[in-house]
């Protein structure tokens, strides 16, 4: 037996006529002590990578784990994951709720494929964050897999959302129905993706993009809803004076999805206008997920 202190543990394991014995202290057929085990799924977990375990069982046990033990036992969370990602939503009422979605390589069919991983986020009634639901979806068929993942954490629990915070993804043009329209005031897209995707738009000149962030901090500065609104009509107005059509246009039909946080009261707004807070989240998936 391999321990996770280094020791090769030679047991010599009595047999009976009937083969009924077994040991209490491991069970049949055990080759690796079960703390050791769970230190090589830990080490899964938090990112490292199954030739880099190798090299460190080889260093620390003097002996070595072959890619597909590793794998193996990597399996065996699988059921442990399952049981998170089904269980019950206890908390009373999500009033905030971050929608996104971020791209990973997947093993399908023998092939290498890219699929979106669907994340749901929420603030809870006393201010804690909590993820909600992770979905692997076909990037095919995203809006499909959007609405199931919606119905399911209705199905676990899911209340008193007010507001949904998303980017700018095909599943979420419409707002999903969490909650009655009593309760759910809305959804809002993200004001940095917005901001992103606006100046891309402008021309390459570093004067005329700094020109265009500094409209949109405006807006996005206003008070309420209807001095963003008029600050953003004055604003399309002026792009269009000086011959971007596009730009104004995109202004006066887009810039609105972005204002539904100034319902909330200002000390939240801060915090829901962006999907940034989620940044932290997806660097720690992509640091697990893309290990070399």
């Amino acid at each position: 037996m391999r321990t996770r202190v280094g020791t090769t543990l030679n047991l010599l394991v009595p047999q009976d006529r009937e083969g009924s014995f077994s040991p209490r202290l491991f069970a049949r057929y055990q080759r690796n002590e079960k703390a050791l085990v769970l230190a090589l799924m830990e080490m899964y977990v938090e990112g490292v990578s199954t030739r880099k375990v190798k090299e460190a069982t080889e260093v620390l046990c003097g002996t070595s784990f072959s890619k597909s033990l590793l794998s193996r036992l990597a399996g065996g969370l699988d059921s442990e994951l399952e049981r998170w990602r089904n269980r019950p939503l206890e908390a009373k009422a999500y009033p905030y709720l971050f929608v996104d979605a971020r791209y990973e390589k997947v093993r399908a069919e023998r092939r290498v494929v890219s699929q979106g991983v669907l994340l749901v986020s929420g603030v809870r009634e006393d201010g804690f964050r909590e993820i909600l639901g992770v979905e692997v979806a076909d990037t095919e068929s995203e809006a499909t897999y959007y609405q199931e993942l919606f119905r399911s954490l209705k199905a676990r629990g899911l209340s008193g959302v007010e507001l949904v915070v998303s980017e700018d993804h095909e599943g979420l043009s419409r707002p999903p129905s969490f909650a009655t329209s009593r309760e759910h005031r809305g959804s809002v897209r993200c004001q940095v993706h917005y901001a992103r995707n606006l100046l891309g738009m402008v021309s390459a000149a570093r004067r005329r993009k700094d020109l265009a962030a500094a409209d949109l901090r405006a807006i996005f500065a206003a008070t309420s809803r209807e001095q963003a609104l008029e600050m953003a009509s004055s604003v399309a107005r002026r792009w269009r004076e000086k011959g971007n059509e596009k730009v104004a246009e995109h202004i006066e039909e887009h810039v609105q999805e972005c204002l539904s946080c100034l319902a909330f009261p200002e000390s939240h707004r801060r915090r829901i206008r962006t999907t940034n807070g989620r940044e932290r989240l997806n660097q720690e998936i992509k640091r697990r997920t893309r290990v070399w």
